[in-house]
């Protein structure tokens, strides 16, 4: 997370030096759209965590555009890149340390949200309150690749080990089809959750936000249904090993149509962001020379 810190840093004296060098003259016309950037964490929900784990250390990181429609409602676009990784190994329920399964992902997201402001900003972009919470709700989609890393051998019914030519490697779990399902790795999510801004001068807020993405796949983690036959992966090693890992830890294979994942519920992931808000001058974009013939054109002409 340092590197992240002093990249948010360095962000804020760019945008800081930008904005001094803006001149009066820009100051005083409204601006109505705002450049944001962020990073924080991601937390993971699903079949490789704990029940009431609600805060990771994995990284995001997030950049966005939001357009104020009026003075309470806004919209706003966002491309995010972010890390989720589960593992049995660190749970506190016996069943899943013998399980023994686990992945890391990389992922990319792109969502449209609407955003509706407690208080109202006022006239001018420089007179808006010095707190403001928000809440937002949209939808967006995410790509997700689960990883696994591969074990130094494959061990077979009857205990017989092969080397992997891969071991140590992380590997995407997806083109194994650990079991049997050749699942879609872009899934719609529907983000939703809440924040606070803090103005930190005419031109900048720093907000605190938090968000939860309900996603419309089981496999963010390659885990969902049962275990399968072996014979399904044929020759692939590589397959065999990742499918059933509970030779790794000395236990045995378990028989196909035994539980791997719970089929029943969505995986889902957590946000938790601080953002540095910057309101870009009119000229380099701005809407407010057309809101503003917008309305002339709405006044009724002296007879």
């Amino acid at each position: 997370m340092k590197k992240y810190t002093i990249l948010t840093i360095l962000i804020v004296t760019l945008f800081s030096s930008v904005a001094w060098s803006q001149s009066f003259y820009n100051f005083n016309r409204q601006r109505d759209i705002i450049l944001s950037f962020g990073t924080g964490t991601s937390a993971y929900f699903g079949d490789l965590n704990d029940p009431g784990d609600i805060f990771d250390t994995r990284w995001n990181i997030n950049l966005g555009l939001e357009y104020f429609l009026n003075d309470r409602i806004s919209v706003r676009g966002e491309l995010m890149y972010f890390s989720l990784a589960g593992d049995d190994e660190s749970s506190n329920t016996e069943g899943r340390v013998r399980r023994n399964l686990s992945f890391t992902s990389d992922n990319g997201e792109l969502n449209f949200v609407g955003i509706f402001n407690f208080r109202r900003n006022g006239r001018r972009f420089y007179q808006r309150p010095g707190v403001n919470g928000y809440v937002f709700g949209g939808l967006g989609l995410a790509y997700f690749q689960p990883k696994a890393i591969v074990p130094d051998v494959y061990v077979d019914d009857f205990g017989n080990s092969t080397p992997l030519p891969n071991a140590g490697e992380k590997i995407a779990l997806k083109p194994l089809m650990t079991e049997g399902v050749d699942y879609n790795r872009v899934s719609l999510v529907i983000p939703f959750g809440g924040g606070v801004r803090f103005k930190a001068g005419p031109f900048f807020n720093i907000a605190l936000e938090a968000g939860y993405r309900i996603t419309f796949t089981d496999y963010l983690d390659d885990v969902s249904t049962t275990f399968r036959d072996q014979s399904i992966f044929g020759n692939d090693l590589t397959a065999r090993a990742l499918a059933d890992r509970r030779p790794e830890i000395g236990l045995p294979r378990l028989a196909p149509g035994k539980r791997r994942g719970d089929s029943s519920d969505n995986d889902g992931y957590m946000i938790y962001n601080i953002k540095v808000e910057y309101y870009l001058p009119t000229h380099i974009m701005s809407t407010s020379k057309f809101k503003k013939n917008r309305r002339r054109s709405k006044r009724p002409r002296s007879q």
